[in-house]
C-alpha cells in the first residue's frame, strides 16, 4: 500500500528520554510516526498526471454542454435555478420577486451560475457552464487528495479516472442545478483538512525533535494554521451553497479534533485530550464556525444594500408583526430581521417538504437507495420524432442521473471494508472518508418523510470514490511487496478501472441526452426501479 495503516496509533517509542513527570520524550521513531510516509517526489509527473486527467475531466463534462434543453429553455428543476440566476445577475447579486415562493436556498451558486449568464448569455452553455468548470475542479481536486492520502500518484490517477467516468457526477456537472457547488467546496474543504493535518505533524516533528514537547501537559502551541484557514472558507462557501453545507461543518469539524487529538498523541503529549481542548479548539470555533458564518454572510451583501430583495424590507411591507421578524429585538438591524424572516420561511419549506401519501413525487427516493443508486433521476426524456437522430422511427432522447453501477455498487463491501480498518487497523484515512460520507448521507435518516432525490449524493460520491481507491491501494500492494505480488495487484486495479470506463461509456448516452434506439433505450435500464 502506500501511507502505513497505523499513522493514528499512539505509540511508545524504542528509543527516547526518561522524563522526570514519567513520561517517554519520544525519540527517532516518535517521530517518523508523526509525518508517515513522506510525500511522492515526482512532483512534475504528479502535476502533469493531474492536468492532463483534469483536461479529459473538462472535455467530458463540457462537451456539447448546451444540449439538450426544452426547445432551448432549461430542463427540470433547472427551471426553478436558471430564472432566479437570471434576477441576480440583473440586479447585481439577489432574486427581487417575493411572489416567487421557491427561492429556498442561499445566493452563492446562483451567483456563480449568474457569471456564466454574463458571458454566454441567457442560454443553455451560460446557465450551465460555471457548474461544468466546478465538475472539472472536482477531478483536480480529488487526484490531489487522493495522492496525499496514499503518498500515490499512480492511485491519484486512479482516483480521477473514477470520478470522471461516475455518471452522477457527469450530469450534476451538465445542469443549471445546484448541487455540484457544495460538492466542489466541501472537496476543497477536504483537501485543506488534509493538507493541515501533514502541516501539524510536520511542526510536532520539530517540537519533538528539539526536545520540548513535554514542557507542558498540554503540548505546544502550533501557531496560525493557515490550511485549516482555508478549510473553513471552503466550508462558509458550501454552506453559502447550500444549506447542507451545515452538516459538513459539523462533521468536517469533527473531523479536525480527532486528528488533532492523534497528533498531540503520537507527539507524546501527556493529555492529548486536554491538550487539543487547550490549545486548538478556540482556534478551531474561529475556523470552522466564525468564517463560515462571515462567508455566508457575506454572499448576502447584495441582498442587504438592495432595495428590492425578496423579504429585505419585509418589515416595511408587512408590518412589524409579521413572523420571526417580529419576534426579533427592534435593536437589531434591520437587514438581520429581515434575514431571519427569510430563512424561517425557508426553514418552513424544506421543514414541510414531505412525500404526499399516495401521491409521490415519480423519481423521489430514500436515502437508504442512495449508496447502490437503486433510484436515479431523469431529468430529460423525449422520444419519437422529438429525438430523431437515431436511425431509426422510433429514437429516444434522455439525461438521467444515474451513478455508475462499477462504482457505486461497490458501496456497502468498500464502506464496510472502511469501517474495518478503521476500527482494528486504526487507519485515519478511511476514518477520514467516512466522515465525508457520513456527512452528506446519515442526516437526512433523521427525517424520511421528506421528498428527497438521488442528487443529494453530488457531494458525496468523491469520498466513496476516495475510499475505493485505498481499498485498490491495498489491492495493488506496498511498494516493497514482491514483484509477482506487484504484478497481480497491478492487473487487478487495471482491469477494474477498464471496467468502470466501459461501463461509463455504456451509460453516455443516457448522460449526455443522446439520440438513441428505444432497445437502446430499454438495455440501458437495468433494474426496474431505473425505470
Amino acid at each position: 500500500m502506500t501511507a502505513g495503516s497505523t499513522l493514528e496509533k499512539p505509540t511508545t517509542p524504542a528509543v527516547g528520554n526518561a522524563d522526570p513527570r514519567g513520561v517517554l520524550a519520544p525519540g527517532p521513531r516518535g517521530v517518523e510516526s508523526l509525518v508517515g510516509r513522506p510525500m511522492p517526489t515526482d512532483r512534475l509527473r504528479g502535476w502533469t498526471v493531474t492536468l492532463l486527467l483534469t483536461l479529459i475531466g473538462g472535455v467530458v463534462r463540457f462537451w456539447n454542454l448546451g444540449w439538450p434543453s426544452d426547445n432551448g429553455t432549461p430542463v427540470f428543476d433547472e427551471k426553478h435555478y436558471v430564472p432566479q440566476t437570471w434576477q441576480v445577475l440583473r440586479n447585481g447579486g439577489y432574486e427581487d420577486n417575493p411572489g416567487y415562493e421557491l427561492v429556498v436556498h442561499p445566493p452563492l451558486s446562483k451567483q456563480l451560475m449568474a457569471v456564466g449568464q454574463w458571458i454566454f448569455g441567457y442560454d443553455p452553455v451560460g446557465w450551465r457552464v460555471v457548474s461544468a468548470l466546478a465538475g472539472t475542479v472536482c477531478v483536480l481536486l480529488i487526484i490531489r487528495i487522493a495522492r496525499r492520502l496514499t503518498r500515490s500518484t499512480l492511485l491519484g490517477a486512479v482516483a480521477g479516472i473514477l470520478l470522471i467516468c461516475d455518471g452522477l457526477s457527469q450530469v450534476s456537472s451538465r445542469v443549471g442545478m445546484i448541487d455540484v457547488y457544495p460538492a466542489v467546496f466541501v472537496l476543497g474543504a477536504f483537501a485543506a483538512i488534509l493538507a493541515d493535518r501533514d502541516d501539524v505533524r510536520g511542526r510536532f516533528a520539530i517540537v519533538v525533535a528539539e526536545g520540548r514537547v513535554l514542557d507542558t501537559p498540554f503540548g505546544p502551541r502550533l501557531g496560525i494554521r493557515w490550511w485549516r484557514f482555508v478549510a473553513g472558507l471552503c466550508i462558509g462557501l458550501a454552506l453559502a451553497s447550500k444549506w447542507s453545507g451545515l452538516y459538513y461543518v459539523l462533521f468536517l469539524g469533527a473531523l479536525v479534533i480527532g486528528l488533532d487529538v492523534a497528533a498531540r498523541r503520537a507527539a507524546g503529549v501527556a493529555r492529548p485530550w486536554v491538550g487539543t481542548l487547550v490549545r486548538d479548539l478556540l482556534p478551531l470555533v474561529w475556523a470552522f464556525l466564525a468564517i463560515p458564518i462571515l462567508v455566508y454572510l457575506a454572499s448576502w451583501l447584495p441582498w442587504i444594500a438592495s432595495e428590492s430583495g425578496t423579504d429585505r424590507h419585509v418589515g416595511d411591507a408587512k408590518g412589524d408583526s409579521v413572523g420571526l421578524y417580529a419576534l426579533l429585538p427592534t435593536w437589531l438591524p434591520d437587514w438581520f430581521r429581515g434575514m431571519a424572516y427569510f430563512s424561517s420561511k425557508v426553514l418552513e419549506f424544506h421543514a414541510t417538504l414531505s412525500t404526499p401519501r399516495g401521491n409521490p413525487h415519480p423519481w423521489e427516493s430514500k436515502p437508504w437507495t442512495w449508496p447502490m443508486g437503486l433510484r436515479p433521476m431523469l431529468y430529460y426524456y423525449e422520444s419519437g420524432a422529438n429525438a430523431a437522430g437515431c436511425g431509426s422511427d422510433d429514437c429516444v432522447g434522455s439525461v438521467m442521473a444515474i451513478g455508475t453501477p462499477a462504482i457505486w455498487w461497490l458501496a456497502f463491501p468498500v464502506l464496510g471494508w472502511s469501517l474495518w480498518r478503521w476500527i482494528t487497523a486504526r487507519d485515519w484515512r478511511y476514518a477520514a472518508v467516512l466522515v465525508g460520507y457520513g456527512a452528506g448521507i446519515l442526516p437526512w435518516f433523521t427525517d424520511i418523510d421528506r421528498q428527497m432525490y438521488f442528487f443529494y449524493m453530488t457531494p458525496v460520491i468523491p469520498f466513496l470514490i476516495l475510499a475505493l481507491t485505498l481499498v485498490l491501494g491495498e489491492i495493488l500492494g506496498r511498494r516493497t511487496a514482491g514483484p509477482e505480488r506487484r504484478s497481480t495487484g497491478r492487473m487487478v486495479v487495471a482491469l477494474y478501472v477498464g471496467i468502470v470506463v466501459a461501463n461509463f461509456a455504456w451509460l453516455w448516452p443516457i448522460l449526455v441526452g443522446a439520440s438513441i434506439t428505444a432497445a437502446r433505450w430499454n438495455a440501458e435500464l437495468w433494474l426496474p426501479s431505473w425505470r
